[in-house]
């Protein structure tokens, strides 16, 4: 699904600082994969840069998706071959509702592969299924883009997005931080609905908490800009336990 190959990348907006070492990553189709480390190791850099982010120049190193290399791709040719990022901090977009913002989305992932695209009435009745099947109240779709979210419903709609864009890979960037006990519960369950063998997913996150409802393949810790250790489920549950002073530690 993706290789990262001694990914070397900085911000254009800092004096081209690097922020990403050299990192490595092979996930195949149907796993899961956590990617833990402290404020600043560089995990939603990394998000941002998988997904075509502007503000990130690459300076060495290959991004293969499906067997192509994206380096210079878009973000929305990215998004068109099926790579998701639901961002940390969902923005706001007044004026635009969900209806529109999915519908214009979804259309354009249509056109990608010859698809016509759906009219409103169509997208309603397929949008109605889909939020029946999340337990979403139907008046979502005419609220602004997270205009007056809360934190909650800001990654709810993340995860609605996904669903309906239904990429072959997706990442989720700190999906977790900001919910409540069933909150979590919920969207937890959302994800492991989507998932299947034929698509992978990266879940970003601090804390071991998510993964007791995503059951994750591999484990890796950045620190730095590069991934400095990988394991199975078991890592994080000793994160959890003695912290990233441990980890590095033993470096």
């Amino acid at each position: 699904m993706l290789e990262i190959k001694n990914l070397k990348v900085s911000v254009k907006s800092l004096n081209e600082a690097q922020l990403i070492n050299g990192v490595n990553l092979n996930i195949k189709n149907g796993e899961i994969h956590a990617i833990m480390g402290t404020n600043g190791s560089g995990k939603s850099t990394l998000s941002k840069v998988l997904a075509g982010h502007p503000s990130y120049k690459i300076l060495k190193g290959e991004i293969i998706f499906q067997n192509q290399n994206i380096n210079n791709y878009s973000s929305e040719e990215r998004s068109q071959m099926g790579l998701f990022l639901a961002f940390q901090y969902p923005i706001e977009i007044p004026g635009v509702t969900n209806e529109e913002f999915l519908r214009i989305a979804y259309n354009s992932k249509r056109k990608a592969s010859n698809l016509e695209p759906l009219n409103p009435i169509e997208f309603f009745d397929f949008m109605k299924k889909n939020l029946e099947e999340s337990g979403i109240p139907l008046d979502f779709l005419i609220r602004n883009v997270n205009e007056g979210f809360s934190g909650g419903e800001k990654k709810r709609n993340e995860i609605l997005q996904m669903t309906i864009l239904d990429p072959k890979l997706a990442i989720l960037d700190e999906i977790d931080s900001g919910l409540d006990i069933d909150a979590l519960r919920n969207l937890s369950n959302k994800i492991n609905n989507f998932m299947n063998k034929d698509k992978s997913l990266v879940l970003i996150t601090h804390y071991q908490r998510l993964l007791d409802y995503i059951t994750p393949d591999f484990v890796h810790i950045m620190h730095k800009g590069q991934i400095i250790k990988t394991g199975n489920a078991s890592l994080a549950l000793t994160l959890e336990s003695k912290g990233y002073e441990w980890l590095r530690n033993t470096l």
